[in-house]
Parts: structure tokens; sequence; C-alpha cells
């Protein structure tokens, strides 16, 4: 039996909901540099790095250093471009929680509370065509392998058919492979892909974009 529960924000979760979806974040960089390091084009760049070092120091070391140093620099891209991320939520809509998700019409900010902390997060809010957009789903790492992210994404999917609507959607990065299986047994269905900015095209970091369509009677 469950022991956590999922209940509607409130003031007091302001800063674990922040820190949560902070962490969740930055925990996918390490994992998105081996993404990008995996793309033919870096790979080949890598390649032109040594061989450039070692024509020109003549060793075999300073080349492999070369590269090394290379792969920090690739390192520090990504891991910014997950930071740049993590600040943009944190002003934006995280800043002020209720503004965001509980004043304005047919939206939604939920948490699972267990042990009196919050485990995870989910929000929701109309897309426009029918559809609701599901947003900020979190779950801490501690509490992961024990459907909280099943039951948060139920909410939601109940949330979407009482009101209506026709489809509920969600973006996730290629990186977060977790998210990916949850989301698609789960019932939904991967409708397009995307970069989120020059850097990340650079860095092959892809979003993927998904619906759920609730027609469909899936659960």
């Amino acid at each position: 039996m469950a022991s956590f529960r999922i209940r509607q924000y409130q003031d007091r979760d302001y800063e674990a909901v922040r820190a949560l979806f902070a962490r969740g974040i930055l925990e996918h960089a390490r994992p998105a540099s081996g993404t990008c390091c995996a793309r033919r084009g870096v790979r080949l760049a890598l390649l032109a790095v040594f061989v450039a070092a070692r024509a020109a120091a003549g060793s075999w070391l300073l080349g492999l250093g070369a590269v090394a140093l290379a792969l920090a620099l690739l390192w520090v891209l990504v891991r910014s471009l997950s930071a740049e991320y993590v600040r943009e939520a944190l002003a934006g809509d995280l800043c002020d929680v209720p503004a965001s998700y509980l004043r304005p019409p047919g939206c939604r900010f939920w948490v699972a509370e267990e042990g009196g902390a919050v485990a995870g997060m989910v929000a929701a809010v109309p897309a426009g065509r029918g559809e609701l957009e599901l947003k900020r789903m979190s779950v801490s790492r501690e509490h992961r392998g024990r459907g909280l992210a099943r039951a948060l994404c139920r909410e939601v999917l109940g949330f979407a058919r009482a009101r209506g609507y026709g489809g509920v959607v969600l973006s996730t990065s290629a990186v977060q492979v977790a998210a990916q299986r949850l989301y698609e047994g789960q019932g939904f269905r991967k409708v397009g892909s995307s970069y989120p900015s020059l850097l990340g095209t650079l860095l092959n970091f892809q979003i993927f974009h998904y619906r759920y369509d609730l027609g469909d009677g899936a659960e």
C-alpha cells in the first residue's frame, strides 16, 4: 500500500519544490554530455583536436591532454545548458507557484508527500487546441521506484479527463530515459522532437514531445 499522498501545493512547499526541480534537472547533465559525445560530429571533432594537438606538439600525451580539455569544455557547456533552464524556471513559473498554477483557471500544481516531506511534484496548464500540458514532473531520487511518478501522472490524466480535454501533452529531454519509459507505459506516444536552442542543436540535446489521447480510453 502506498505510504505517500498527493495533495495540492501549499505555500510551505515553496523551497522544497524549487530544490526538487533543480536537483532533478541538474542530475541529467552527465548523461547529456555522454549523449553529446556519442554524436558522430562530436567524435570527429575530438579526433581532429587530437590530431592537430599531436602534430603541433609532436606528443601523444599532449594530444590526449587536448582531448581531455575539449571533453571538460563540453561538460561545462552541457552543464550550463541545464543550469540556464533551471534559472529560467526558478525565476519564472516556479518563482510564484500560486500565480502560475493555482489562481489561473484550469491550472493545478500537486505534490506527493511522504513522511511530511515533499517527495514529488507535477503541474498542469491548458495548452490550447483542447489539450492540457503536464509540466514540472519530478520525483526525488530516494523515493523513485515506488509508484509516485505513475500516481502523479494519473492525477493529471484524471484531471484532464474530468474537464473534457481531448488529450494531454508534455515534453521531456532525450536523456531522461526513465521519464520516457514512464510516459510510454502510461499510454503517451511520441509525436515529435525539437532542440531548445542553438547550443542544444550543436550538442544534440533533443527535446521529445508526447501526447496522450484521452479519446483512446487508455488508462
